[in-house]
């Protein structure tokens, strides 16, 4: 059986989302069923990641174009400006509790919670 892992990066630290990412490549290439909600001031990163500018957009955008991101928090990207930012990168924008991500649904589907 495969193993099933959800990453809710809510932490807006540049680093700590790089190791998000790092991690999820990492397990997605050891075979893990892997799914990347990104929450909290997490979502204000989302603008940042796909500058070109940015010296983590190459590891981003393969997170991105491997489709380990599962979703951002509808809500957390309204209120950090960045719902644009997100519909045009094509991340799924997620509100199934009270506008955010629901934790009890990725686990009632099978899935090991890690927040960071």
């Amino acid at each position: 059986m495969t193993r099933k892992v959800a990453l809710f990066a809510f932490n807006g630290d540049q680093m700590c989302f790089v190791h998000v990412l790092l991690n999820s490549l990492d397990m997605a290439d050891r075979g893990y069923d892997v799914k990347l909600v990104i929450e909290g001031s997490a979502t204000g990163l989302i603008p940042r990641f796909s500058d070109p500018a940015e010296p983590f957009k190459a590891l981003y955008s393969r997170v991105l174009s491997e489709g380990l991101i599962d979703s951002a928090c509808k809500a957390c990207c309204s209120k950090m400006g960045t719902l644009g930012s997100a519909r045009e990168q094509g991340i799924r924008l997620s509100f199934d509790m009270s506008g955010h991500p629901s934790i009890a649904r990725y686990i009632e589907d099978g899935y090991e919670i890690m927040t960071f």
